[in-house]
């Protein structure tokens, strides 16, 4: 850190929404030059921080004071002109613009009235060779992976000359190469004086970049912390409020208590399923009561095929059979009708429906299930929304706030609540626990036990290995849109394997298993 003295300060911050206390008189402070990590489960606060700080929501009580001077912005634009630039856990850009129009919009260069196209685009590939990153930036930003999308937010917000720089589940989309490209920019930063407020859930990622921990619990202040003083046992007890068993702080699921399915019944057999140009021709059966992890790279498959066996995309070759049963997923409803659900990583554009309440988020799937002639009756929603309130732990337990307003934890464990309160017999599962605080993910991995012990199948998608490893019966390798490897999750399974299959796809004599 190259100065002591704070280039932003809040002090006494106060926020309300009807019916939530969302944060109480929190005192923040950032230095010049240091990477600064906001922790807090799910519903802490720390995203209404954010948003209080970059005037996304007006202040109830407090002060926020930038290199001395008492500011109150009006929105992020304003906050931006300022120095103080945010790139959002959600991405926030245009998908029908280009690369180079979401990283300049706004802010586009001006020659006699007109936009120099050229320049435009020389600076866009400046930007972007800054994070390692070479892709053509005229194509529209939409055609790209989510991981590359969230490098060109990240992009836009550096170019802006920030003094401050927010940075709000920047890695959840990203892979460990690309995550080490993004810290090495994080320190280039750092050390140019830049203050950087860091938020993640992935521990191992703030012990490895930040230099001082605020903590958040509940909407109020937890304390402030250097990162040498607080070991990660005891910044988890300051999280949730209580002191945890080390094994259950490391999410450590015993892998012997999730055994096996031996002789389960056939529910789904795909043969030669395949789309051209999304995912090579795949065989695959998922028994009942089985948890069948997909692994892989981002942009190796994994979510083309949850799609296909969705519905979601309608596949041009190969057959699915339920039970036994030919049968045709040429759209969500047909999968539906057969038992079949699927959570979409992308809980924004394809999940959560923002300007309803939490409990018609709910029961959304379970109604499309019925038909809209036939809705369920207020108090069977009400009987179902509750009981998954309190099953998934879902704050606040409010059923009629609107859904944007919650946490995106609290978000995602609305998306799974919708499809267990239709009772699938497949549950997909694309990414559940990105962006997930270690509790809420703790209990998202048991409840898949749960539900895997109880005879329902899961698809578990996942970046992270471990997790995948934890939970799975069997593992299923992707590697370039194919399927090159399954894995029964035994004893001679351990991530390395499966990384080295990743990379070589030497086992590819097991796909067609």
């Amino acid at each position: 850190m190259t100065d002591s003295r704070p280039v932003l300060t809040m002090t006494g911050i106060s926020k309300s929404f009807p019916g939530v206390r969302a944060l109480h008189n929190v005192d923040f402070r950032l230095l010049p030059g240091e990477v600064h990590a906001l922790m807090g489960e799910n519903g802490a606060g720390k995203s209404t921080l954010i948003k209080v700080l970059t005037g996304v929501y007006g202040i109830d009580e407090g002060t926020v004071t930038l290199d001395g001077e008492q500011v109150a912005f009006n929105g992020p634009m304003q906050a931006a002109a300022a120095g103080v630039s945010t790139v959002y856990q959600e991405v926030n850009l245009c998908p029908n613009l280009s690369v180079a129009e979401n990283i300049f919009i706004g802010r586009e260069p001006r020659r006699l009235g007109a936009i120099p196209w050229g320049e435009v685009r020389r600076r866009a590939r400046q930007l972007l060779a800054r994070l390692d990153l070479d892709i053509d930036v005229t194509a529209p930003v939409g055609s790209f992976s989510l991981a590359v999308q969230q490098m060109v937010a990240i992009a836009r917000a550096i170019d802006v000359q920030a003094r401050v720089l927010i940075l709000d589940e920047p890695t959840s989309s990203l892979d460990a190469g690309e995550v080490a490209q993004l810290f090495r920019i994080m320190r280039q930063l750092r050390d140019e004086g830049i203050a950087i407020l860091f938020v993640t859930h992935f521990l191992d990622q703030v012990y490895g970049i930040a230099d001082r921990i605020t903590v958040l619990r509940n909407g109020a202040l937890v304390g402030e912390y250097p990162i040498a003083e607080l070991p990660q046992l005891a910044l988890v007890e300051k999280m949730i409020g209580k002191e945890l068993d080390v094994l259950e702080l490391m999410e450590e699921h015993p892998r012997q208590s999730v055994t096996a399915t031996e002789g389960g019944s056939p529910l789904v057999q795909v043969s030669q399923l395949g789309r051209r140009g999304s995912v090579a021709p795949f065989s695959l059966t998922i028994n009942a009561g089985e948890v069948v992890g997909l692994a892989g790279l981002l942009g190796s498959g994994r979510t083309e095929v949850a799609r296909l066996l969705f519905g979601a995309d309608r596949a041009d070759r190969g057959e699915v059979r339920v039970d036994g049963a030919r049968t045709g997923l040429r759209n969500p409803v047909q999968a539906i009708e057969q038992g079949i659900g699927f959570c979409s990583e992308n809980r924004r554009a394809e999940g959560i429906i923002a300007d309803l309440s939490v409990r018609e988020n709910m029961i959304l799937a379970m109604q499309a299930a019925r038909g809209w002639l036939r809705p369920i009756p207020r108090r069977r929603q009400d009987e179902l929304v509750d009981r998954y309130i309190k099953a998934l732990s879902i704050r606040p337990a409010n059923p009629e706030m609107p859904v944007r307003n919650l946490s995106g934890g609290n978000q995602q464990k609305v998306l799974l609540a919708r499809w267990l309160i239709t009772e699938p017999r497949l549950l997909i599962l694309d990414e559940p626990t990105r962006g997930i605080d270690i509790g809420a993910k703790a209990e998202i991995q048991k409840l898949v036990v749960q539900l895997s012990d109880g005879g329902m199948a899961v698809l578990f998608i996942s970046a992270e290995l471990e997790e995948v490893l934890r939970l799975s019966h069997r593992i299923v390798v992707m590697r370039d849109r194919q399927l090159v490897a399954q894995l029964d999750n035994d004893d001679t399974v351990d991530a390395d394997r499966v990384m080295q299959t990743i990379a070589s796809g030497t086992e590819r004599e097991e796909a067609s298993r």
